[in-house]
C-alpha cells in the first residue's frame, strides 16, 4: 500500500458554497494556494445541486465549467480533486432543486425519474472532467443518507441507488479513477438505518468513512483528550475493514474534525496530531482528508456553532495552530512514513441491524475495543460470522479472537 493521501475538504473562504452563484477563480486561487502551503496533495470539492441541475433535463453547462475550472486551478496549485456529484447535504443545510421538493416532491431514493436524473448528472460530471490528470474521481455527493429524513427507503432500496449511480459514475472516468460514495456514521452505528454497513464496505472502489467526535456525544461522553476520541478514527477505520468482503480493501477516512466545543480550540492540534498518527497504523489506509480548509464567516447566519470554527484556516484566511500541527504531522510521516503491521488480534463484533449501536459511542462492543487499545493492543474487528473462517483471518493477518 502506497503512503496515505493527506488533503482536505475545500469550504470557500468567501461566501461559502454559496460562492458558486459568483464563482470567482481569483478567490478560489487564493484559497487553494493556502491549502497547498501546508503540503497537502488533494482537495474534495463540493457544486450545489441546485445550481447544477435546476431542472431535471437541465444541466447548466456554465456550473458544469465553473467545477472543471477549479479542478484545473487546484492542478495548477499541485493539488488533486475528488468531486462529490449531488450535494445534497453540506454543514446542515439541504438542497434540493426544486422539481424534487414541495409540491413537485419527489423520493430522491426511490423515484426512478429522480434517480435517472442523478445519474444523468454524474454521467456528465464524469464526461466534462475525466480528462484532467489530477481528477481523482467522483463521488456520488455528501453523506446522502441525511436525506432519508424526508425520502423514506428501505436497505433494499439504497441497494439499487447505490450500485445505480456508481455505474453512472463510472462511465465517464478514466482507469484507474475513483468511484465512491459517502454516508455520516448512522450506516455504521445507527440501529435499522436504510443505509448499511455493507453497503459502504463493499460498493464503489474504496470505502469512506466520516468518524466525527459529536456522532452519539462521542467527546462529551468520555472527554476531548479521552482515548476514546482520539482513536476514533482508527476505530472507524478498523469498523470498516470487518464489513469489508476483499480484506485488502482501502479505506478512506474522508471527514475528520475538531469542532467547538466538541474539541476545544486550545486541544485541536493535539487532537489533530493524535488522529492521524493513529490512523496511519492501519492497513491499507487509502488517505485522511480533513474537514475543513476555512471557517464559516460569521457575518453568515444560522450555522449551528460548531460549523464556524472547523477551518484550517480562520475566515480572514490566516492558518490557525490546527493547521500548523497537522502541516507538522504530515510532513512527518511522508519523511519517514510508518510501516502498519497487520492486527494480530480481532475483538469479534455480532450485532444485528437492529443493534448495531453496540458499535457506536457508549456502546458495549465499542468500549470493549478502546479497553484493548487502552492496555496496548492494536485490535482489529471482525464479524462473527468471519471469525471462524480460517481463509479470511489468515488474509487480514489475524491470529487470535476475543469475543465480549
Amino acid at each position: 500500500m502506497p503512503t496515505p493521501r493527506f488533503g482536505v475538504n475545500y469550504t470557500p473562504r468567501r461566501g461559502w458554497f454559496h460562492s458558486w452563484q459568483d464563482f470567482d477563480p481569483a478567490r478560489a486561487r487564493e484559497d487553494l494556494a493556502q491549502i497547498a502551503a501546508l503540503g497537502l496533495d488533494h482537495v474534495r470539492v463540493f457544486h450545489l445541486w441546485t445550481l447544477l441541475q435546476p431542472n431535471r433535463a437541465l444541466i447548466r453547462t456554465a456550473a458544469v465549467d465553473q467545477l472543471a475550472h477549479l479542478v484545473d486551478l487546484a492542478g495548477e496549485a499541485g493539488l488533486d480533486v475528488m468531486v462529490d456529484g449531488v450535494q445534497g447535504h453540506l454543514s446542515s443545510f439541504d438542497f434540493y432543486p426544486e422539481w424534487a421538493r414541495g409540491w413537485h416532491h419527489r423520493n430522491v431514493f426511490t423515484d426512478p425519474e429522480a434517480i435517472e436524473a442523478q445519474a444523468e448528472l454524474l454521467r456528465t460530471l464524469g464526461r466534462a472532467l475525466a480528462d484532467r490528470p489530477n481528477l481523482i474521481g467522483l463521488q456520488l455527493g455528501n453523506e446522502l443518507n441525511n436525506l432519508v429524513e424526508h425520502n423514506p427507503v428501505t436497505a433494499a432500496e439504497v441497494d439499487h441507488y447505490l450500485d445505480t449511480l456508481l455505474t453512472a459514475a463510472r462511465e465517464g472516468l478514466r482507469p484507474g479513477q475513483l468511484a465512491t460514495h459517502s454516508a455520516y456514521d448512522a450506516a455504521w452505528y445507527g440501529d435499522d438505518h436504510p443505509f448499511t454497513p455493507e453497503a459502504s464496505a463493499r460498493k464503489g472502489d474504496v470505502t469512506t468513512v466520516h468518524p466525527w467526535v459529536f456522532s452519539a456525544d462521542c467527546a462529551r461522553r468520555y472527554g476531548p483528550g479521552s482515548p476514546e476520541v482520539l482513536h476514533l478514527a482508527e476505530y472507524g477505520t478498523e469498523l470498516a475493514k470487518a464489513y469489508a468482503k476483499d480484506p485488502a480493501r482501502p479505506v478512506w477516512i474522508q471527514e475528520t474534525g475538531a469542532p467547538e466545543p466538541h474539541i476545544p480550540a486550545a486541544d485541536a492540534p493535539a487532537f489533530a496530531r493524535a488522529t492521524v498518527l493513529n490512523a496511519a497504523g492501519c492497513t491499507d489506509l487509502w488517505g485522511v482528508t480533513w474537514w475543513c480548509s476555512h471557517d464559516v464567516d460569521r457575518a453568515l447566519l444560522d450555522f449551528p456553532e460548531l460549523e464556524y470554527t472547523l477551518g484550517l484556516f480562520d475566515s480572514a484566511g490566516h492558518a490557525k495552530p490546527i493547521a500548523t500541527a497537522l502541516a507538522g504531522t504530515i510532513a512527518e510521516l511522508r519523511a519517514e512514513p510508518i510501516s502498519p503491521q497487520p492486527r494480530d488480534t480481532a475483538l469479534v463484533l455480532d450485532c444485528t441491524p437492529s443493534t448495531r449501536s453496540v458499535s457506536g459511542p457508549g456502546g458495549a462492543y465499542f468500549e470493549a475495543w478502546m479497553r484493548l487499545r487502552k492496555e496496548g493492543e492494536r485490535p482489529a474487528v471482525v464479524l462473527a460470522e468471519r471469525a471462524e473462517d480460517a481463509g479470511y483471518l489468515a488474509a487480514r493477518g489475524i491470529v487470535r479472537t476475543v469475543r465480549l
